[in-house]
Parts: structure tokens; C-alpha cells; sequence
């Protein structure tokens, strides 16, 4: 295990959703034979061997830490893509390929929690080059290679705690964010958790992804109030160079959340134009902070 200390451009900015399911073509549609239960719902999604279904379902695993990928309509399960967990049958996480995709700052890690898969776009439309995935409990994502069907790369992300509002896409990939769900002290420091709400922040991270490769590099954070922050969408066509991240908790509470962090009849939505954040980047209006991530 390797840690690396790199430098990190944060981005200061003002303060001012989505939940994906992934469908992609993936064949012609069924010309198939009906017969005498023609009528009958099982025939309608009934995919002759040798045929194709429509569409791939990608799904995210949860806790077993995996992408799975189904067919529609017949429902067939065609693998079960290993990204943040160990699997022995593919010798995923134990080989000298793939051993190394799993260590992170905080050493080897045979698991993790995975939501939101999410395909790569050119125009706002799915291409099918690559999906990305998000983990949750050690900050991570992972891009799958989809001309193999298998994980290709997983980067970690620094300064962040739960990593749900990710890995949603821009509308051509130019790149993939990764929201922290929960604040934390940056840089990191030990502080008191009464005085979370003065010392504890919010980064939305920007991972630039290479057009042709799909290599992911982190490009900057932004840096935002200490509230918790859940999901995103990216701004298409006229609004193409904006992200959309939900948040909760603008009361910055730290315990009994059900209650305390419901206080407020209305949390907020953080709009952030990467476009400008690149143009303060470019000009150097960003401030470095030590970070170590793999």
C-alpha cells in the first residue's frame, strides 16, 4: 500500500438532485416466435438463447460492493462486475492486476458500500464507453471499462466522509463529481465535534476525465458550508457547465439528526458552475492544502 501526499486545489465559493436507473441499448428488439402461451406475460419478456434483449440494466450492489448486469426483458443476469470488493472466483482483489485497486490511504480495504452507477455521455447521451460507480464508506470511485466489463481504475477521495452524491457525469464527461454526505475538518485537525459547525466543511470534488482514455484525476474541490450533501444532476444543453448538488442538515448538527437536523423548514441546493471554477483555476485563484489519497 502506497500512500501519496499530493497537493489539492480548493476552491472557495458561496453557498447559493438524482437517482439513476441505467438502461442502455443493446441489440434489436425480439422478433421471436409467441406460440400457443403467445398471451401470456412470461412470453413477453421471454428472450430465445441466441437472441439479444433490448437493454443492459446496470445495478449497484450495495453492500457487497459490486455493479451487477441484467438483461431487459428477460431478466437474465450476465455478470456480476467485482469493483470495491473481493471476489475469489474472478481472484478480483487477490491477483497482482487488481490487488492494488483496492488499497487506499488506509490500507487494504476487501469491501465497501456501492450506489449510483453512472454510464459516460457525449451530448448528454449515454455512450457506453464507460460507467462509474461510487463507495460510500471509504470515499472512492471506480470507472468500468465497458468493452470488457470490468473495473478498469478506482481513485479515492480526499477530504471527504460518505461519498453519495456520486459519480454523476457532466453532459460529455468532462467530468465526474463526488460530494462528501457528511462535513469534515479541512484540513483535517482534531477538533471538537460541539464546534462542527464553525471548523467543519463541505468539499464537492470535480474529477476531470481523460476523452480518451477515461483516466480519472482529480481536478479541484470546492469548498462549501458544513451541511451534508446527497445527490447531484449536471445541467445540459442551455445549462451545460453547471452541477446540482442536494443538501441537508444546514442546521449542522451532530447528533440525535432525526430532530435536530430537521429544525429548518427548507435546506438548499448548491448550484456550482465548474466552468468558472476552471476559469479561477486557470488564473490561480485556488488555495492548496496537503491531502493524502491514493
Amino acid at each position: 500500500m502506497k500512500n501519496l501526499s499530493k497537493p489539492l486545489h480548493l476552491l472557495l465559493a458561496a453557498s447559493i438532485i438524482g437517482f439513476f436507473f441505467v438502461l442502455s441499448s443493446c441489440g434489436k428488439q425480439n422478433q421471436g416466435s409467441g406460440g400457443a402461451l403467445s398471451s401470456d406475460v412470461a412470453s413477453q419478456v421471454y428472450v430465445p438463447p441466441g437472441q439479444y434483449d433490448k437493454y443492459y440494466s446496470f445495478l449497484s450492489g450495495g453492500f457487497s460492493g459490486q455493479l451487477s448486469v441484467y438483461g431487459l426483458p428477460s431478466g437474465r443476469l450476465f455478470r456480476v462486475i467485482p469493483v470495491f470488493s473481493v471476489d475469489p472466483e474472478k481472484a478480483y482483489g487477490f491477483n497482482e492486476e487488481t490487488k492494488p485497486m483496492l488499497e487506499t490511504s488506509h490500507g487494504f480495504l476487501p469491501w465497501d458500500d456501492a450506489h449510483h452507477p453512472e454510464l459516460s455521455q457525449t451530448n448528454g447521451e449515454t455512450d457506453g464507453r464507460w460507467i462509474f460507480i461510487n463507495a460510500n464508506n471509504t470515499p472512492r470511485v471506480a470507472r468500468i471499462d465497458l468493452s470488457v466489463f470490468e473495473t478498469a481504475e478506482i481513485i479515492e477521495i480526499p477530504n471527504s466522509a460518505g461519498n453519495h452524491s456520486s459519480p454523476f457525469t457532466t453532459q460529455n464527461t468532462d467530468y465526474v463529481v463526488a460530494g462528501t454526505r457528511f462535513s469534515v475538518p479541512i484540513p483535517q485537525e482534531d477538533v471538537a465535534i460541539a464546534s462542527a459547525a464553525k471548523n467543519f466543511k463541505g468539499a464537492l470534488t470535480f474529477i476531470k476525465v481523460d476523452k480518451e482514455t477515461g483516466k480519472m484525476n482529480i481536478a479541484f474541490q470546492v469548498l462549501m458550508p458544513g451541511f451534508d450533501y446527497d445527490l447531484a444532476h449536471a445541467g445540459k444543453g442551455n445549462s451545460d457547465g453547471w452541477m446540482f448538488f442536494s443538501s441537508y442538515n444546514s442546521e449542522q448538527q451532530n447528533s440525535l439528526l432525526e430532530v435536530n437536523a430537521s429544525q429548518n423548514d427548507k435546506d438548499f441546493i448548491a448550484a456550482i458552475n465548474w466552468k468558472k471554477a476552471e476559469e479561477y483555476l486557470a488564473k490561480g485563484k485556488a488555495k492548496d492544502f496537503p491531502a493524502n489519497y491514493t
